[in-house]
């Protein structure tokens, strides 16, 4: 009990901690990020009583433009509440992502998960069209931040624990303790959606099912997510996400796993409280290069048109056994892994896309009490 009293308090500890550095801070344009997302299997299960699982789990994702799409979009100037229409132009992002999760079994059904994320993303667009530059070509700008991002806290509950068979309902909550001040190479505040953080709690309902076809060979899994996030303080909503996947391990020896899987992302459009402008056009002169022409003064929730999208790929991946291969102190309980996530299929919406991504990760178990 000892054991569980300190980890709990650990736990709750690192969360208030991350917790006390919300702040949500002003913003302008509109620009996209996204996570490298597939299903591995440590996070989603539930531990047995008294052992902790930790990941630490590395990924990089891409952002690019799609052929055939302009990737002219809105900018957001959240101090003065204004959507600013085709106001830039995005080029590229680049996220990287290390994540630290800690799942604890609380019992043999109930379970604890800490996941705490540290993220590096750089993007570069141009800022300004139709306002800045002799023929309003508008002005390069670039940004990159690093930080904490945030923290989510999750139960889990394994409904159905048999031999061949697993079902696992989770309930997550995001608390906003990711950086939301970062500034571009002008000064100028970046907006919510380039920002570390989201600025607002999430909730984050998930269920993960698994069934060994041949046992000890092949199994199948599936799992789903949906993420909602409320308001933060600039006005600015991120749109409800949908996570669908599916795939099959393999065994082939004792110490190496093959895993192919698919995964499906869809994204609502996020939403803006804000008055509506639109860039100034070549029509405006000789107010062109000017200032951006008022559409509609009222402040009121919008749908941000560029925003929301779709996203399916096939990830290949292995996991290798360390202490399936050498049998030592250093290499009991862990293993380590590597998906790629490559694009089948995928809508950006005139925005960045995801292009091919890459995780690599480490696990590891720890029997913290002794079980019975």
């Amino acid at each position: 009990m000892a054991a569980i009293r300190f980890i709990l308090g650990c736990i709750l500890s690192l969360a208030l901690v991350f917790f006390s550095w919300l702040g949500a801070q002003q913003a302008q344009a509109s620009c996209g990020a996204v996570s490298c997302f597939v299903v591995i299997g440590s996070q989603q299960q539930v531990p047995s009583a008294g052992l902790l699982t930790v990941n630490a789990i590395y990924n990089y994702t891409p952002m690019r433009l799609l052929d055939g799409t302009m990737g002219v979009i809105p900018g957001l100037d959240q101090g003065n509440r204004q959507m600013i229409l085709d106001h830039h132009q995005e080029v590229r992002t680049i996220t990287q992502q290390a994540t630290l999760d800690l799942n604890y079994g609380l019992t043999e059904r109930f379970g604890l998960q800490l996941t705490i994320p540290y993220v590096w993303r750089t993007h570069h667009h141009i800022d300004g069209l139709g306002e800045d530059g002799a023929n309003g070509e508008g002005q390069s700008t670039n940004f990159s931040a690093n930080g904490a991002g945030d923290l989510r806290v999750g139960l889990k509950y394994n409904m159905l624990p048999t031999l061949r068979s697993m079902v696992v309902l989770g309930f997550g909550v995001y608390l906003p303790s990711g950086n939301t001040h970062a500034q571009d190479n002008v000064g100028n505040l970046m907006e919510s959606t380039s920002q570390i953080g989201r600025g607002a709690v999430g909730l984050n309902p998930t269920i993960y099912q698994t069934y060994e076809l041949i046992p000890h060979r092949i199994n199948q899994f599936s799992s789903a997510s949906y993420r909602h996030t409320f308001r933060n303080n600039d006005g600015y909503q991120f749109g409800d996400q949908w996570d669908f996947n599916g795939g099959f391990n393999l065994v082939t020896v004792p110490w190496l796993v093959l895993s192919s899987q698919l995964n499906y992302r869809y994204m609502v459009h996020d939403n803006f409280s804000s008055s509506l402008y639109r860039s100034a056009t070549p029509a405006d002169a000789p107010d062109f290069p000017g200032e951006p022409v008022v559409i509609d003064p009222t402040i009121k929730n919008r749908a941000v048109p560029t925003t929301g999208s779709t996203f399916l790929s096939f990830s290949p991946g292995f996991n290798l056994s360390l202490d399936g291969m050498i049998d030592s102190a250093w290499t009991r309980m862990t293993s380590v892994y590597f998906f790629a996530a490559i694009p089948i299929a995928r809508d950006s919406n005139n925005s960045l896309a995801q292009e091919t991504s890459y995780i690599f990760g480490l696990t590891r178990s720890f029997q913290m009490t002794n079980p019975s």
